[in-house]
């Protein structure tokens, strides 16, 4: 059996646990790859579509719950998708996306066919902040309402977008979802402080938005944006409401994140708010 893949336990036709020679133990899902398959039986590399390792012990434990309560035809669809978000972002995902997406998606399903509504109040901001990702998500749902016949409103496309840059990424859908909150809290001040409301469609709206976003990530990597004297003095004399402005949503973001955010990012925040300003 030395350098051969054989079998542990297959959890069902399409998926089984197995004792890889490299890998050690692995899950291997296939088209009726678990089919009559006992352990100890040799896997043949033909039937293996794709190999996952979840090392982590919790999550494999919760991938195999999965399997005890989502229909085996549903979770034949489910990899088919992973396996195509994979393809379209171009880059490895992490495993995680087998447990969560799997989680969400069955649930999402259930609350879809039963007409439960799940709002989502940072749509935009997820299609604005992650295009390429949400752009995959609505080719997800397109195909998850072919093959299922299920209509998921339309804040589940920005539910899976966060899932998929979570999984290329590998940051937690909670960090994400904090960020998103003080985005939208940094919104509600500017449209209390200039008395606008902002419209989200507006070109001028989704660059402040990828700007703040921008720079909540300077801030976690630390990234200088260098000094700029002369423009600050410009900027303060020219536009002194949009220069207060930009140094009250510093300030915010510094207590949110607690951690020091780099002045220069006022200036760049100053003339986002002036061009809002015009827009509007």
């Amino acid at each position: 059996m030395k350098g051969k893949t054989v079998v542990k336990k297959a959890l069902n036709n399409n998926v089984l646990i197995a004792s890889h020679p490299t890998y050690k133990e692995v899950i291997l899902i296939g088209k009726g790859i678990g089919f009559g398959k006992k352990n100890g039986d040799i896997v043949p590399e033909d039937q293996v579509e794709k190999t996952f390792l979840l090392k982590d012990e919790h999550e494999q434990e919760q991938y195999k719950q999965l399997l005890s309560y989502v229909d085996q035809d549903l979770m034949e669809i489910l990899n088919d998708v992973i396996v195509l978000i994979e393809q379209r972002m171009g880059e490895r995902l992490n495993e995680h996306i087998h447990v969560a997406l799997t989680d969400h998606l069955s649930f999402a399903i259930k609350r879809a066919n039963q007409n439960v509504q799940f709002n989502n109040p940072f749509l935009f901001e997820i299609e604005s902040i992650y295009p390429k990702e949400y752009h995959v998500a609505k080719e997800v749902v397109s195909i998850l309402n072919d093959k299922i016949g299920v209509n998921f409103p339309e804040g589940e496309i920005g539910f899976i977008a966060l899932h998929i840059h979570s999984a290329v990424t590998d940051k937690s859908i909670r960090d994400m979802n904090k960020h998103h909150q003080l985005i939208s809290q940094l919104v509600r001040i500017i449209e209390e402080n200039l008395k606008i409301e902002l419209d989200h469609h507006n070109i001028n709206y989704h660059r402040l938005i990828q700007h703040l976003h921008r720079a909540i990530e300077r801030v976690y990597s630390a990234e200088p944006l260098g000094e700029q004297t002369n423009l600050a003095k410009v900027l303060k004399t020219t536009y002194p409401v949009c220069y207060n402005l930009a140094w009250k949503l510093i300030k915010v973001m510094q207590r949110q994140l607690h951690t020091h955010v780099d002045e220069s990012e006022v200036l760049y925040l100053t003339i986002h708010l002036q061009r809002l300003i015009q827009s509007s």
